[in-house]
């Protein structure tokens, strides 16, 4: 871990100076606040596209009362993709616009559950385990289990002028 957190700090940070300083010497200083701009701009499109789709896909996993591991770590993907394209150089752009083509992210989100699909799984109260790709094993409760859940009453109230309210939640125990 520390090592991945002097590459993260140190070393694409120097790799990012030295690409900035090539181009610019190659096409000139403004020029390349340009093309870096641009890039910017194209980004927040991507982003803001793949993340609706990321959102929509995530939404419809819930609707479908399903574990939506997969839409999770895609939407987490689209973020990171994000997150490179804002940090300013030519590198970091171009894996953040990897990560926005559908096709480059499904790569990389096969590689991620590789290394952490083993390792991480989420246990239901009905006794399932699910990890990501939607494997699933059961698993039996045990008379003795514990199960501490809060009731919470959401309802809706009119105001003055007869239409729906804000959702004010009461709980309940």
């Amino acid at each position: 871990m520390p090592a991945l957190l002097v590459l993260l700090l140190i070393v694409v940070p120097l790799v990012e100076l030295f690409i900035l300083i090539q181009v610019g010497e190659l096409i000139g200083a403004w020029w390349t606040i340009a093309a870096l701009l641009a890039v910017s701009v194209l980004g927040a499109w991507l982003v803001r596209r793949e993340g609706t789709r990321a959102w929509a896909r995530f939404r419809g996993a819930l609707s479908a009362a399903r574990m939506p591991a997969d839409e999770v770590l895609d939407g987490a993907l689209v973020l990171l993709g994000g997150a490179l394209l804002l940090t300013p150089g030519f590198a970091t752009d171009a894996g953040g616009l990897l990560l926005m083509i559908p096709p480059t992210r499904a790569l990389v989100a096969a590689a991620v559950k590789r290394q952490l699909g083993a390792r991480l799984s989420v246990a239901t109260l009905g006794g399932t385990r699910s990890g990501f790709g939607g494997r699933t094993s059961t698993s039996r409760r045990r008379s003795d289990d514990v199960v501490d859940v809060e009731v919470i009453s959401v309802e809706r109230e009119r105001d003055q002028t007869g239409s729906n309210g804000d959702i004010n939640s009461r709980r309940g125990g």
